[in-house]
Order: C-alpha cells, then structure tokens, then sequence
C-alpha cells in the first residue's frame, strides 16, 4: 500500500493550444473530444488556460472523480481547468490505476477525501488525492492485469454492441407500426384527402388538421426562482431520454444544487421532446406519476387538450414524419436546435374523436409488445453484463482474483474502437459545462 503522491507527480502545464481537446467518459476514460460535437467558439476561446496532459498520464474531473471520471491519456492533449493531470512514476502503469480508481471502493474513498460544500459537487484536489492510499502490485503483475482486463472488455464491448443492434431493429420495427397507425388510421377503405402538409402526404378524410400549440398546451408549468431550496426532485436531462423512452433513471436533486436548465415541471400524461440537440430524438410520454419529475429547459413540455388521448399524443411526436420535421427544421451544425413557436406551428393531422384515438393507440399498444419487451429483455441483459464487469474489475484489481498465469487466445483481440461499446448508449457531452464530463 502506497499513497498516490508516492505514485505520481502533478502535472500543471498550460500554453500548448495546438493540441487536441481530451474528455472523460464516465465508463470508459479519456479520449480525444469529437470535433464535429463543438462548441468550437467557446473552446478555442479557452484553449490557453487548458492543461496538457501527456500521452498516459492520469487525467480526473475534481468534481465528478466520485463517480470515475478518470483515465490515462490516449495521446497527448489538452484538458479543462476543472481537471487534475497526474504523471505516472516508473512503478505505476496507470491504465491499472485508472481500473482501480473507478471501483466502487474507491469512488467511496474519494468522497472521504474531496472537499466542498454540496456532496454532489465535492472536489478532490491534488493535495487530496496524493495522501490517498492504493494497493501497488509489482509492475509486471499491473501490466497483465491491465491486458487481461483489456481482452475481458474486448468480449463484453462485443455483447453489448450485439445487444444494441438488436434494440435498434426493434425499434425500427416499432416505428414502422406506430407511423402506419398515426399517419393512416386502421382502417384501409377509408377515404383519404391531402393534407397540405408536405411531409404528412394524404389522411383520412374526417381527421382534423391543426398547428401543434391548439392541440397541446406548450410548457405549462415551471418551476421559479423562489422555489424551496430543500425540494427534492428526479431530474429528467437530456441524455436521459432515448425515442420513447428512458435510458437511465432520472438523477434525483435539491433544488439548490440543482442546474438552472431543470426548470420544466411535469404531469402524468405529458410528452417531452428536446428542442436541443434535435439529432438526439429525444422523446417520451410521462406514463408515471410524476410528482416530483422535472425536466430541463432542453425539452419542451406537449400537455395534451381536451381532444387528445394523451399516451396516442406520444405516438404521434414519436413518428418518423414528425420527428423529420423537427430535425428539418433546427437551426445549427455542432447543437441543432428548434424554436418552441416554430414547433407550435407544426400542423399535425389527428382522428377527430377521442373513441378513433383510443382504438388506435389500443393496437400500436398490442402489435408493439412483443417488440417492447424484447427490448426491455436486451436492456437488462446489457445492465446485468456491466454489474459482471464492474465485479470481475473490482476482483482483479485488488487481487482476489489472480491472472498471473492468465495467457491471451485467438478470440482476446482487442481494439479502441471495439472498447467504445462500454460507454453509454448515446456517450454524449452533459448539457452542463463541468469540466467536459461525458455522463
């Protein structure tokens, strides 16, 4: 046992604005920042006061280290102010460090030594970091831990991609149901008229045709300013929110450690889709009691009228003829974005009576199930593989597992760009500027 001070030394280097801009990944550590998903204006604006990090050093959010935003440096690069950047000594192979550092365990001590006045924003300084104590196993015995837990990444990576491909050609599949059923009715002898709008094609003859914002109520409710600073919330952002559903549980939150984005107050019964970042496709229907959901001002809130069924609303918004209009619509290259009056003025085609509505939505409900709960199968197959890994890391990298003698097949191949697979479904940049922490 050594403490990090005795491992690595503090790296603070600045003035090398031609180096690549690096992020952290939650699950699977630094990498290079894509540029085409850039506020390129703000970062080039900041380059000089970004660190540099050497290919391999150690690089961690001060504010998010608790929950693993740590990893080696892939190359050399450049890191936001909000980081630590430690340099390995000869007797640290920092990719098993980076290992370590996200256990579970560790993250617990982190939190013992980081410093602040909200929990959730606590800071781990390097003052703090150095005096924390880590097991060291000799370094032969690091480098293999570090590639045969590669090669176990390697192998899980390709699970979980298997998975993801079969979760996107089910909901293709759903897609086409819900479109059929939202754009033509159920029954096939009804006789159709134009639309007039473009990318709707013919209705059903006796279905009405209004701008969105007569269908809907837009943003009804938000949360001020003189909101109780104890009232606790789940906060919906916007990486949260998949098409049709949530990928992650909402983050639980106070009101005063909470973004100033999480403003828009939900009901049962609303749709939510973002207006930000429009390629995201980021919609749900609130099917929950929703109490205490508040979602950010990236969403705008659809709190359907009297003459809409609500979850059939959600299906509307959801297909594909809406959604090509709304990303046809957003204005921007990096963050697309979409004004809420010029989504209020879509005009949207629906059945005239809430009895057609329910019938509808009654058979996209039964026809979609099966694909549902396959869905719903491939998702928790993906969680229950991540609890496995982050199981077998913990085992290894504290010894109770040993791999000394561990030699790699055939099949341990590994690449970078197989070991993406391990992030998130959508690893995306947080709404929050906090370091350039992927959640």
């Amino acid at each position: 046992m050594l403490r990090n001070g005795r491992l690595f030394g503090h790296r603070v280097e600045t003035g090398f604005p031609d180096l690549p801009i690096l992020e952290v990944s939650l699950r699977t550590g630094v990498c290079v920042r894509d540029m085409e998903n850039l506020k390129r204006k703000q970062v080039m604006s900041q380059k000089e006061k970004y660190k540099r990090a050497v290919k391999d050093d150690l690089a961690y959010n001060m504010m998010r280290m608790w929950q693993g935003a740590v990893g080696p440096a892939p190359v050399d690069g450049l890191v936001s102010p909000a980081y630590v950047v430690v340099k390995p000594y000869p007797e640290a192979n920092s990719h098993y460090f980076s290992y370590l550092f996200r256990t579970a365990a560790y993250m617990h001590e982190v939190n013992k030594f980081s410093r602040g006045i909200v929990a959730d924003r606590n800071r781990l300084y390097w003052e703090s970091f150095k005096q924390m104590p880590s097991p060291v196993p000799p370094r032969p015995e690091q480098d293999q831990i570090v590639v045969y837990l590669r090669a176990e990444d390697a192998h899980i990576a390709r699970f979980i991609k298997a998975k993801r491909d079969l979760i996107a050609l089910l909901t293709e599949q759903k897609l086409r149901i819900i479109d059929r059923a939202v754009t033509r009715g159920l029954d096939a002898s009804v006789v159709l008229r134009p639309s007039g709008i473009e990318w709707q094609g013919n209705v059903p003859e006796h279905w009405s045709i209004k701008p969105l914002k007569r269908w809907v109520r837009l943003n009804a409710s938000t949360l001020g300013e003189k909101t109780n600073p104890d009232f606790e919330f789940r906060y919906v952002d916007i990486g949260a929110v998949k098409t049709g559903r949530l990928a992650k549980e909402p983050e639980r939150l106070r009101f005063d450690n909470a973004p100033s984005r999480a403003r828009r107050v939900l009901r049962r019964g609303d749709t939510i889709i973002s207006t930000v970042r429009t390629y995201l496709k980021a919609i749900w229907y609130v099917s929950e009691e929703a109490d205490d959901l508040i979602a950010s001002t990236g969403f705008a809130v659809l709190t359907p009228g009297r003459e809409v069924e609500p979850e059939y609303l959600g299906y509307v918004i959801q297909s594909t003829s809406f959604v090509n209009q709304v990303t046809a619509n957003s204005i921007g290259i990096a963050y697309p974005a979409i004004a809420e009056t010029v989504l209020g003025r879509f005009p949207v085609a629906m059945p005239s009576t809430l009895e057609e509505q329910q019938v509808i939505l009654a058979y996209i409900k039964a026809k979609s199930a099966p694909l549902d709960q396959a869905i719903d199968q491939a998702l928790t197959e993906i969680k229950l593989i991540r609890e496995y890994r982050d199981r077998q890391i913990a085992d290894v990298v504290t010894g109770k597992v040993d791999v000394r003698g561990w030699r790699p097949g055939p099949d341990d191949i590994v690449s970078d760009e197989e070991l993406v697979a391990l992030g998130d479904e959508d690893d995306s940049v947080n709404e929050e500027e906090d370091g350039d922490v992927k959640d």
